[in-house]
């Protein structure tokens, strides 16, 4: 009998120690790595240099089309002006595995643009005071036909992408009336020309607008998983193919932390860089998250 009581409290114990490590892992990973320049405080995405040793961010509509170089304390060693693009509302940027750069300029709150664009640039080092736009990808979405659409379909601003072996996937951030979690997901092929945004997956991320807003994306570098960012969790997709996400499986992990997050990109497989936008006296740093 004492045996049987012995095997049945180990069985418990099994079964509770990975919630434990979980809630551990949760509250306390998110580390502030450095306090952003002054220059940043509307920050909206942020990647690395093909070397890591730069990280590029930007901010959104209304502010300079620059790219600024920072060094891996945080200080800002770079501000390149992209000569030949406006910034109509630069909301993520990304790199691919050859370490080119990407400009999202789809920022869309209102659902009602029809100038949407990829911008690559010819950025290489933290050296360069400018560069150019090397190739642009003009983008519509599979399923809009009208500019805007009623708002219960406000469902087409952007503020997430990563590039894939050739093609863009596009995280689209939910506006509409009636906020429910749902995101479309978006494939545009990695080239010069005008692309109708193949539509490849509707999903849902659960609770309120700060838990499943998508403000960012990033993708590991085995190409298996991709992290979608709101101001309070990360969300970790894993099971998609390149043409389908339809059938993704989501993984929720809260931070524990609330503030106005815009940009994230991994440092390496198991550790996220993620950035939120100046608020007053919160907010306007860059934070370490382990998962």
């Amino acid at each position: 009998m004492n045996i049987l009581c012995a095997a049945a409290t180990l069985l418990l114990v099994g079964c509770k120690e990975p919630k434990t490590q979980h809630a551990q892992l949760t509250e306390d990973t998110l580390k502030v790595e450095f306090s952003l320049p002054k220059k940043l405080k509307e920050v909206s995405g942020i990647t690395l240099s093909g070397d890591q040793k730069t990280i590029w961010a930007i901010e959104d509509q209304g502010n300079k089309n620059v790219v600024y170089g920072l060094d891996r304390q945080g200080a800002l060693v770079t501000d390149v002006l992209v000569e030949n693009a406006e910034n109509n509302d630069w909301e993520d940027i990304t790199k691919d595995s050859q370490g080119n750069i990407y400009l999202g300029d789809f920022g869309n709150n209102e659902n009602s643009r029809q100038n949407l664009s990829i911008l690559k640039l010819d950025l290489k080092d933290a050296s360069q005071k400018n560069t150019k736009v090397i190739q642009t990808t003009k983008f519509h979405y599979e399923g809009q036909t009208e500019f805007p659409p009623k708002k219960s379909n406000w469902l087409y601003d952007c503020e997430a992408f990563v590039e894939m072996n050739g093609n863009f996937y596009l995280f689209t951030k939910n506006r509409s009336k009636g906020f429910d979690g749902t995101f479309l997901v978006f494939q545009v092929p990695n080239k010069e020309g005008d692309f109708e945004a193949k539509l490849i997956g509707k999903l849902k991320l659960t609770g309120k607008y700060s838990d499943a807003a998508i403000t960012s994306a990033t993708i590991n570098s085995t190409k298996d998983k991709i992290v979608l960012l709101t101001h309070k969790n990360v969300h970790v997709l894993s099971g998609f193919t390149a043409n389908d996400f339809s059938t993704a499986k989501i993984q929720k992990i809260s931070m524990n932390h609330n503030s106005q997050k815009e940009a994230i990109v991994f440092d390496d497989d198991k550790t996220l860089l993620i950035a939120d936008e100046k608020d007053k006296a919160t907010g306007g740093n860059v934070y370490r998250f382990s998962f």
